[in-house]
């Protein structure tokens, strides 16, 4: 039996690079192949790109130029300043319940090198509980780290109040950002917070480039150790076409916000929905209000995850979801049942995507939610009860 067309429906994973990325890209490489530390004159044309993006980058951004640092992603820009941040006598790191893996591990490695860390409770709807904040043991906090926009459910976290108190106590916060820059506006001297993560994939840019932005003054220890790029913060020769193509990338969604949110919206609206309609009962997770607008979690009860993203995948071709064996610990720490999380996907759209394909998508998911349902409760659907 053939394939069925794929229909990508995973963009919070990663996007494909758009085609003046691409372009931009391979011109650079071809053209500024240079060493941008170098003092010839093709030293100093792939220096004058590379800086041309970093200031483009931090117009967009809120940031100063000097406040860019370039990284190989997200996962190294937090790594970058968690470890690099911590280096005074181990205390209290608050996180976000349910943080990102590149997030959480970072902060287990640090707890095993003696600091403590205190999760940051979220409600049902994977809101940060600002009613909690008085309780916090803020005298042995000594870093923060929030999620902006979450990766599996797109809940978007006012920061603000929590970051000025933070301020107020001399408290570095670090924001993963990863998922939010590239979809919603994100402003680094409003946010005011001490450094930002972001990834150029997450935006239709390349893969293995990113970049951390540092408040201006902030001390950074590097965690990484050879020349002096990066203001001696990030050593490594920088990659100019990869760090072209980011700027590339960001500065179309820039030019292009306002039309690519209203379509990403309007797919995602229109892709929840029809689930709503053809697969019931299925439940929302997360904020409706408070979220990224081309991200939907959505547990189907009486289907296993796990079942359901095989059988898009596979029997389908239908590349539409991510998930894992395991919960997503975000959907536990906002306190949903075993029948929820364990049966809820996430779909995330993207600009390339169309209503026809938001419909055809709606008809094989509908079926395999079906299928699987009925495989689990034979001669039913199944769907009150947890497995």
């Amino acid at each position: 039996m053939p394939r069925s067309r794929a229909i990508y429906l995973d963009n919070n994973a990663t996007t494909r690079p758009l085609p003046e990325v691409v372009e931009a890209t391979a011109r650079h490489f071809r053209d500024s192949f240079a060493n941008p530390g170098s003092r010839h004159a093709a030293g100093r044309d792939a220096r004058r790109a590379l800086e041309d993006s970093r200031e483009r980058i931090a117009e967009i951004l809120g940031a100063r130029p000097e406040e860019v640092i370039f990284t190989s992603g997200g996962t190294e820009s937090t790594n970058l300043a968690l470890f690099g941040l911590a280096q005074a006598s181990p205390g209290t790191i608050l996180l976000t319940a349910g943080e990102h893996p590149a997030t959480a591990n970072a902060c287990r490695r640090l707890h095993r090198q003696g600091w403590t860390l205190q999760h940051l409770d979220v409600d049902s709807e994977g809101l940060l509980r600002g009613d909690t904040y008085d309780d916090l043991p803020w005298d042995e906090v000594k870093l923060v780290t929030l999620i902006l926009a979450h990766n599996e459910t797109g809940v978007i976290q006012d920061v603000h109040g929590f970051v000025a108190r933070c301020r107020d106590r001399g408290i570095a916060v670090h924001l993963d950002a990863v998922q939010a820059v590239g979809k919603i506006p994100v402003d680094f001297q409003l946010l005011q917070a001490t450094s930002l993560a972001l990834g150029a994939h997450k935006f239709h840019g390349p893969r293995g480039v990113g970049a951390l932005l540092l408040r201006k003054g902030t001390r950074l220890a590097p965690v990484l150790f050879g020349g002096h790029q990066e203001q001696g913060r990030r050593p490594g020769t920088e990659p100019v076409a990869l760090i072209v193509g980011m700027a590339t990338a960001l500065d179309i969604w820039h030019c292009k916000r306002q039309q690519r949110t209203r379509h990403v919206a309007a797919l995602r609206d229109r892709l929840q929905q029809g689930l709503e309609e053809r697969c019931p009962p299925v439940v929302i997770n997360g904020s409706r209000q408070h979220r990224l607008p081309n991200t939907l979690n959505i547990a189907f009860p009486g289907a296993n995850a796990e079942a359901l993203l095989v059988a898009l995948d596979c029997s389908l071709g239908s590349t539409c979801a991510s998930g894992s064996a395991e919960p997503a610990p975000v959907l536990v720490a906002m306190g949903c049942p075993p029948e929820i999380y364990n049966s809820s996907v996430r779909f995330s759209v993207g600009i390339e995507n169309t209503p026809e394909q938001i419909d055809e998508a709606l008809q094989r998911i509908s079926g395999v939610v079906s299928r699987v349902r009925q495989h689990v409760y034979p001669g039913g659907q199944g769907n009150q009860e947890s497995r």
